[in-house]
């Protein structure tokens, strides 16, 4: 699969070539960069506007073959002469980097960057500040230079961000650790559940809730009266989550889930992608015949498509609540085990259809917990 470059290479891109316009007065129209991966990135320069002491252009984020809701999108810098306050010249230019229309701003701490600063985090600055300079000494040039990125379609795009979420207000994040965006890549999702995890510990929370996706996260809301905004939503990485909540110093942690996904962690299965296992129907058969189900009920659940319908067959033959309760051991049995005694995990699973199934001891204490904050909130 071919893989592209992130935000972050673009703006770097942009940037040298703003910057080579400016000080050479001659026109760019393709710029080549050194990305963090070693991957050398040339890019078409699009949309040059020259000034006197000013110059903007725009690199087209190109995000290969991954799904990414930035590929298209126009990452404009505009490199200007700023004058600078000091009697001597330094040794090298001074560059100045922020963000303009479409580039969000932070408002809550514990990201990568500082809140007030633009939302683009120090990998990124650091390419654009070792891309402007290398051109700086081309020219001998040891003035001051203002960069500012741009995505005119950022705020927009922003939208379908976890963005809102973190507290980044007006656009996109310019990011990127590699330069490089690989296809597909679980990375992203990772580091996205880190920042958020880091975000709330840093805010004071010793304790966290979690949700494997908006269908958790909705009905923790709607049921519990919790905010999907103060959930962390984990997609299938239960167990790497456990991991950083502990690294992280949580004391306590919620799960919610559908059983279609935690029933597989009664059965150890961390990562609940079906790609790396799917033992459902067997697990609940199991579980069912444990507590006397015949084998014509037995056959029925191994042959159920959904958990949803599972549970209606336990239901019809008298078993769901022994069976849901005693899958709900097992699944905190597996958690703690992950969190190796280190943190304090509660779980609660539901099914569309017939609502809370069942929950671990401590859950009940949640309710209070999180009716607290939500109330601090207001």
């Amino acid at each position: 699969m071919r893989y592209g470059f992130t935000t972050g290479s673009c703006a770097a891109a942009a940037s040298k070539a703003a910057a080579y316009m400016l000080l050479s007065g001659n026109r760019k129209e393709e710029i080549s960069i050194q990305t963090p991966k070693g991957i050398t990135f040339t890019a078409t320069v699009l949309d040059i506007d020259r000034k006197e002491n000013c110059v903007s252009c725009a690199v087209q984020k190109d995000g290969g073959d991954d799904p990414d809701i930035t590929t298209g999108a126009l990452i404009y810098a505009t490199v200007s002469v700023e004058e600078a306050d000091r009697k001597e010249p330094d040794e090298q230019a001074q560059i100045v980097i922020d963000g303009g229309n479409g580039v969000g701003r932070v408002t809550k701490p514990g990201l990568d960057q500082p809140v007030g600063n633009a939302a683009i985090n120090h990998v990124p600055r650091e390419m654009i500040t070792k891309e402007v300079l290398e051109v700086c000494k081309l020219f001998d040039y040891k003035g001051r230079l203002l960069v500012v990125i741009s995505v005119p379609a950022g705020e927009s795009l922003a939208a379908q961000t976890f963005n809102p979420r973190l507290g980044i207000v007006g656009g996109i994040s310019i990011l990127g650790t590699s330069g490089i965006v690989e296809p597909m890549s679980n990375q992203a999702i990772l580091d996205t559940i880190r920042v958020e995890l880091r975000q709330r510990r840093s805010l004071g929370f010793d304790y966290v809730a979690v949700a494997p996706g908006n269908y958790g996260l909705d009905y923790m809301k709607n049921t519990y009266g919790y905010d999907l905004d103060r959930s962390v939503k984990c997609s299938n990485f239960i167990g790497a989550t456990i991991d950083m909540a502990v690294e992280l110093g949580f004391q306590r942690l919620l799960l919610t889930g559908h059983i279609g996904k935690l029933v597989k962690l009664s059965g150890g299965i961390m990562n609940t992608h079906s790609s790396e296992g799917d033992c459902r129907m067997e697990l609940l058969t199991a579980f069912a015949a444990k507590f006397g189900a015949d084998s014509k009920t037995l056959k029925k659940i191994m042959e159920c498509v959904t958990t949803e319908e599972a549970v209606r067959v336990l239901k019809e033959c008298g078993l769901q609540q022994a069976v849901m309760d005693y899958t709900m051991e097992r699944i905190c049995y597996y958690l703690q085990k992950r969190a190796k005694q280190k943190l304090q995990i509660d779980c609660i699973m539901y099914a569309n259809e017939f609502g809370e199934l069942a929950k671990s001891r401590g859950a009940e204490q949640w309710f209070t917990l999180l009716e607290q904050e939500q109330e601090q909130q207001i």
